[in-house]
């Protein structure tokens, strides 16, 4: 078998079973089965997409079998490969809670089909090696995440939409504005040939305000300072397995593309740049999580805590060392499990108590324990504490602060893990600790809630095996991490060396 065809098929999977889901629309059941099959097929791809990409190098797909520059190519290194894979995690968790929770006249609007779009267009994103093509995918996925988004036809959804959707079109025009400047500087797209192009440019300034512009393109989609508040004004308003997915995936493709643009084509001006990203890493973090601690609903508070939690992984890039590159790759790992799972389990809550609200929930660790540990187990590891694996992401991009000497950076690091506790706490203790008030809020009746405590579980226990076993991860975030800093491996792998 052909190893690159592996790199097609997470993205051709999601668009096949999307649409065969669109066929059967009516066919709820149906929907539902193909859901879950659908992602668990994504699964096992990217697993064996991630397995030869470890065991085989880089591998690249010439579409239509036209050679590279000139061709569109799917490109999977180890940082592209695990983000495939998280991705499939966090789709097939997204799936299975869905047969529980999302009701048919979602279904009846196409939410199986636009999840597996979704999918398809987050997975474009990771693969392609086209500039162009990202942009393609970014779109793919916006239209997508905005239709999931106003399913339901609520107020409060309307209103956080137009300010997702006016945000994001505001940074794909500036994205497309990039693309274009920079195709007029080197000729091409293609990202391994623009890498070798850009060198030889001579008004290095231009390429300066190139790269200053696809900074505030991806920063904004992954939801940084200071163009953030799209965010929290939208997030906490979908169906909570909709909230799941977004916050698991969706930022997370912009931190992806200034990991991918930042370390491949934009990195001779390090000085310059990656201290704009140091800036603006250390602002994310502390913004994010002071207005996370200003919030009494449980999913505002989770939606504050993604803009903090971008701020780490943008630490990584902008100190752009080794060991930094190691705790932003291996940071990203931990926190999409982490912060998907959280939003899950707010759900449960939330069929348990019929609210979000902090002040009219209560009593939860006596009724339900077990929901108590799952809480817990994410929570703690979202705030840094050992043996977790949120431990060891910080404890590696502090180390990596400490080396650099950006100690100011550390300092706020160190603070916003202590009031991300500050936050988990204010949760447990309002959600789970405190006694029902009085009077007693209406009570949903019990459901059947067996599969969403098993997939909240399982969630739970990678979390676990991250931190316990951190060894290997931590070994798979060396290995990204050198890909990152040496791009001539992914120029050599897309344009050939005998090409350059």
């Amino acid at each position: 078998m052909d190893l690159t065809v592996l790199v097609a098929l997470p993205v051709i999977l999601p668009l096949l079973f999307g649409a065969v889901s669109l066929t059967i629309l009516h066919h709820h059941g149906a929907q539902r089965w193909l859901g879950a099959i659908g992602t668990a097929s994504l699964l096992i791809a990217a697993c064996a997409l991630l397995w030869q990409t470890h065991a085989h190098g880089i591998l690249v797909l010439e579409v239509g079998s036209w050679l590279a520059p000139f061709g569109i190519v799917l490109v999977a290194d180890l940082l592209g490969a695990i983000m495939v894979l998280l991705a499939a995690i966090t789709g097939f968790a997204t799936a299975l809670y869905s047969l529980k929770t999302v009701r048919k006249r979602f279904e009846r609007f196409g939410y199986y089909p636009l999840l597996h779009l979704l999918l398809a267009g987050v997975n474009g994103a990771f693969l392609t090696g086209d500039i162009f093509n990202l942009y393609v995918w970014f779109e793919v996925l916006l239209v997508a995440s905005f239709a999931l988004l106003i399913q339901g036809g609520e107020r409060a959804q309307m209103e956080g939409a137009i300010k997702y959707v006016t945000l994001n079109l505001l940074s794909s025009a500036l994205f497309l504005t990039a693309i274009g400047l920079l195709y007029g500087l080197v000729g091409s797209l293609n990202m391994a040939d623009i890498a070798v192009r850009l060198t030889q440019v001579e008004d290095q300034r231009m390429v300066t305000v190139v790269a200053m512009l696809f900074l505030i393109a991806f920063s904004i989609k992954a939801a940084a300072f200071p163009l953030f508040f799209w965010l929290p004004a939208s997030y906490h308003t979908p169906q909570v397995a909709v909230s799941a997915v977004f916050a698991g995936l969706l930022t997370k493709v912009g931190v992806y593309a200034l990991y991918r643009v930042f370390t491949l084509i934009f990195n001779t001006e390090v000085a310059f740049t990656h201290n704009i990203l140091l800036w603006m890493a250390v602002f994310t973090m502390l913004t994010g999580v002071l207005g996370a601690a200003a919030q009494f609903e449980i999913r505002r508070i989770l939606s504050f805590h993604i803009i903090s939690q971008i701020g780490y992984m943008m630490l990584g890039l902008a100190l752009y060392t080794p060991l930094a590159l190691i705790g932003g790759v291996f940071y990203i790992m931990h926190h999409i499990i982490v912060k998907a799972n959280l939003f899950l389990v707010a759900g449960i809550i939330y069929r348990l108590r019929g609210s979000f609200e902090l002040n009219r929930l209560g009593g939860l660790y006596k009724e339900h324990p077990g929901l108590a540990i799952l809480f817990l187990i994410p929570a703690l590891s979202l705030a840094g504490v050992p043996p977790l694996s949120g431990f060891f992401a910080k404890f590696i991009l502090i180390k990596a602060g400490v080396d650099a000497h950006a100690w100011w950076a550390v300092g706020i690091a160190l603070l916003v893990g202590l009031l991300t506790l500050y936050s988990m706490i204010k949760i447990w203790n309002e959600a789970f600790w405190k006694a029902v008030p009085q009077p007693a809020p209406d009570i949903p009746a019990p459901g059947r809630n067996g599969l969403l405590f098993w997939t909240t579980g399982t969630l739970a226990a990678m979390t676990v095996a991250i931190g316990v076993f951190a060894e290997p991860i931590y070994q798979l975030a060396e290995q990204t991490a050198a890909q990152l800093l040496n791009p001539q491996l992914y120029i050599n792998a897309v344009l050939g060396a005998d090409e350059l």
